[in-house]
């Protein structure tokens, strides 16, 4: 008999409440649904690309900039592991401030291409779709940043690499880079190196400047002081 009266019910509500209300109403009755988002397709991305424009915003203004690579320990441009042999064999005779020097240039030539980045990344981010910025809300601490960096990344090669070529040639890196390895080929018996400086370089830079961009992402969604808008404590605030 409860079971029929409850039918009864149902079917007076079906009968007297619009469709799009119907559903609603049922599905919250039986605990459906609330966790439903209640934001608009077009706050989302705007939420989204206004966290990227200031992620990505911060990440260039951090890596370029004096000592934005070198003095970050986690995204300084170190000898590659390659030039590892070479780089013990020079400080072994002698060539160890050379070196540190070579070092140095690197990251400079890193931190003078780093914020030609930005018109590339703030390109992508208009970029950006419905279903994308649905995917990143809902995705890791980082989705983001992998979703920028899967449009970006052959883009800010071919911008990167002629840029860094030039800022290395400016601050002496392949002048440098070219000394050491005369000197370290004119010890007897080593085994000579062959070694994309230019590559090296920009892949490092792009790899620092992305790692920075997921730190700012991080940063917004886990922690509230960093939604520095109302739109973005809207949107991840849910």
């Amino acid at each position: 008999m409860a079971i029929r009266w409850i039918m009864v019910g149902m079917f007076i509500l079906v009968v007297a409440v619009p469709a799009s209300a119907q559903l609603d109403k049922i599905f919250k009755g039986l605990g459906i649904g609330q966790q439903e988002s209640v934001l608009s397709d077009s706050k989302i991305v705007s939420g989204l690309k206004e966290a990227l424009q200031i992620g990505t915003d911060n990440a260039v203004s951090l890596t370029g900039k004096l000592d934005g690579y070198f003095l970050n320990q986690v995204i300084k441009i170190l000898m590659p592991e390659k030039l590892k042999t070479f780089e013990k064999g020079l400080r072994a005779v002698g060539y160890g401030p050379q070196v540190d020097e070579f070092v140095l240039s690197m990251n400079r030539a890193a931190e003078k291409a780093a914020p030609l980045a930005k018109d590339i990344f703030w390109g992508a981010i208009k970029e950006m779709t419905f279903d994308d910025a649905r995917k990143i809300l809902a995705g890791g601490d980082t989705a983001a940043t992998e979703y920028f960096k899967g449009k970006t990344t052959n883009r800010l090669i071919t911008l990167f690499k002629p840029i860094v070529s030039k800022s290395m040639n400016e601050v002496g890196v392949t002048r440098q880079y070219k000394e050491l390895v005369g000197r370290y080929e004119s010890i007897p018996f080593v085994k000579k190196e062959s070694f994309d400086l230019d590559q090296y370089v920009v892949t490092k830079a792009l790899d620092g400047l992305f790692h920075m961009v997921g730190e700012e992402e991080k940063k917004i969604r886990k922690n509230p002081a960093a939604r520095t808008t109302d739109l973005l404590k809207e949107v991840f605030g849910k």
